[in-house]
């Protein structure tokens, strides 16, 4: 017979470790389950990503277009705040304090999540090794509040409003016209009243004996009266015109107040008549008797001389008036020259 082991051959040792071969099956099975979990798990967390960067985009496009709506046109030329990239906000001075604000709190609020290096070169690696922070929505109402202002540290140099002077307000010359016009309004009715005597005692209307009674009986009258008002007031509007101006306009203007003085003696026989009592033809008759009455002709000069002599008064005073105003003037223009000057206490 032949040997059995010559037809089987060899015999084949059988290995002794079968432990550490399913091990090793087992650890095949379990690097591909856990390579599987890690690609899905890969792929939900940038699907999340995706769908987050969405929604911030979204809300963040809402609110430029509600802050765009609200402001005014000078406003859209300003450039707009933009988000920093990667999902991070800037810690820029430039960000609005209510909405970092909300922006830490969200950060504090988000759990942490994890970010997945995804080239084919880098060996998977644990998530849990590298956090990444989430981005906070846009609050409610933030791009519409402008900011507060900074009050300036007590350190910073405060400015200095400088009051500019006051341009000088020129003297007038009015006030003193009409002032001194009352004073030759008064000797105007004393020499109009000594002429109305005068011409009663050549008349005989007036007796030597009966002097006193016969100077105050005129102070009643209205014809006495009204031409020593027309002469005041055509005095004090002669002022008016002149104000500061020279005697000589006072010289050839002057006949104007005699003009209106002798006009004023004639509207005082009206008055004395009454007027308003007598017929057209019975007023039109005394205008005639008055018009070269002897007391119009006094009316006349008296008006002309007393404003050239009182108007001399009143252009000195003028000329004083218009060297004052230089001077302030000189003087406002050197404090404008000079600057402004700090007066410490």
């Amino acid at each position: 017979m032949s040997d059995p082991r010559a037809t089987y051959g060899e015999p084949v040792e059988e290995p002794r470790d079968v432990d550490d071969v399913v091990g090793r099956a087992h650890e095949g099975l379990a690097d591909a389950e856990a390579a599987r979990r890690d690609a899905a798990d890969r792929d939900t967390l940038e699907r999340e990503a995706a769908q987050r960067d969405a929604v911030h985009d979204d809300e963040l496009n809402a609110s430029r277009a509600e802050s765009d709506a609200d402001r005014t046109p000078a406003e859209h030329g300003a450039p707009a705040a933009t988000s920093a990239p990667s999902g991070r906000w800037d810690d820029s001075d430039d960000l609005d304090p209510m909405y970092a604000q909300h922006a830490d709190e969200a950060v504090e609020a988000e759990p942490r999540t994890h970010r997945v290096d995804t080239r084919d070169d880098v060996p998977a690696r644990d998530v849990a090794d590298a956090p990444t922070v989430a981005v906070a929505p846009v609050a409610a109402g933030a791009a519409d509040r402008t900011p507060e202002p900074v009050s300036p540290s007590p350190s910073a140099p405060q400015p200095i409003f400088v009051q500019a002077p006051e341009q000088p307000r020129p003297r007038g010359n009015r006030g003193a016209a009409g002032a001194i016009g009352l004073l030759a309004a008064l000797v105007f009715a004393a020499l109009y009243l000594a002429a109305w005597l005068g011409f009663g005692y050549i008349t005989g209307e007036v007796k030597a004996a009966d002097l006193g009674s016969a100077a105050l009986s005129p102070l009643t009258r209205a014809d006495f009266w009204v031409p020593v008002a027309v002469f005041f007031i055509g005095f004090w509007f002669l002022g008016a015109i002149i104000n500061r101006g020279r005697w000589g306009l006072w010289v050839i203007l002057g006949i104007l107040v005699g003009v209106v003085s002798y006009v004023g003696h004639i509207l005082g026989q009206l008055f004395q008549a009454p007027f308003w009592t007598l017929t057209a033809s019975q007023g039109n008759q005394i205008v005639q008797d008055q018009l070269l009455a002897p007391l119009a002709i006094v009316a006349f000069v008296l008006g002309r001389e007393l404003t050239i002599w009182f108007g001399a008064w009143v252009s000195s005073r003028g000329k004083r008036m218009t060297e004052l105003n230089n001077e302030a003037q000189r003087e406002y223009e050197r404090t404008l020259e000079a600057g402004p000057q700090l007066v410490r206490a």
